[in-house]
């Protein structure tokens, strides 16, 4: 027998006050691009025309690095504490943050201008103009952490991870920087957890790391293998939505494009203007 009619949800009057519809939240604290102008008062005592100056100078050089690829160092020493302060302050602080592990290690942070970059390490300070710091591409995949290769394969509940491997170190011997990216969903192929582990074992982990912070977060990890880079996606609420390897000289998702350095070197100059 059909069930009789008024009963169920939707079939009762709404009660006055109840009839908006009701939307499920969405995404909040979506990071967008604000002019930003530093605040000089407290430095106003101090002669700032050397951070000015070198400020003027990383603007050109995004423009140049923009137009002709490359990058530009500028090292930081001969400023003095305010007009290091005003430089930072100018910068600030973007989405990519990346540490190499070398002797010295080198913290490396991208400012609120895409391709532009500040190096800190134990031999001193310095801003680097380019899609990524050179540091980060001279020797990425210096074992942090021996690949222990085949060997990490006989874990018990290993299925694919033999397979996996073998085609890893087959692009990672062949590798031509001029091929197209080559490029190892984890995610849409069938494995198990001891098969992540088996991996991540077996591949090692080499010396430099990658964080964009955006929506979500993108963590970059280079292995010891060469060539190839472990490439993990969250979504804002920190869950894995994407894992993957990329056999690449360095994964775009980490690099900043042409565009932007030649969008950063002209919003570098309006803020010096500004400055000024």
């Amino acid at each position: 027998m059909m069930p009789p009619t008024g009963f169920g949800p939707g079939s009762q009057p709404m009660e006055q006050g109840d009839e908006a519809l009701e939307y499920m939240p969405l995404p909040q604290d979506m990071r967008t691009y604000s002019p930003r102008i530093p605040e000089i008062e407290r430095l106003a005592e101090a002669d700032l025309t050397p951070a000015l100056s070198l400020l003027g100078e990383v603007a050109a050089a995004a423009a140049t690095v923009g137009a002709s690829g490359g990058t530009m160092r500028f090292d930081l020493a001969p400023l003095d504490r305010a007009n290091r302060a005003l430089v930072a302050e100018t910068l600030g602080s973007g989405e990519v943050a990346a540490k190499l592990r070398s002797v010295p290690a080198v913290a490396v942070q991208e400012s609120d201008f895409a391709g532009i970059w500040t190096l800190q390490s134990a031999r001193g300070d310095a801003i680097e103009v380019g899609s990524v710091p050179a540091c980060l591409t001279e020797a990425p995949f210096r074992p942090a952490r021996d690949a222990q290769g085949s060997e990490a394969l006989k874990a018990p509940g290993v299925a694919n991870a033999p397979s996996i491997l073998v085609e890893l170190q087959d692009k990672s011997r062949s590798f031509d920087p001029a091929a197209d990216l080559h490029v190892v969903n984890l995610t849409l192929l069938p494995h198990t957890e001891a098969d992540l582990a088996a991996l991540d074992a077996a591949l090692g982990e080499g010396a430099v790391t990658i964080l964009s912070r955006g929506y979500g977060n993108c963590r970059i990890t280079a292995t010891a293998l060469p060539h190839v880079w472990r490439v993990q996606f969250f979504n804002s609420q920190d869950h894995l939505i994407l894992d993957t390897f990329e056999v690449t000289t360095m994964p775009e998702v980490a690099c900043a494009a042409p565009e932007d350095l030649t969008d950063s070197a002209n919003r570098l100059v309006q803020v010096i203007e500004a400055i000024a």
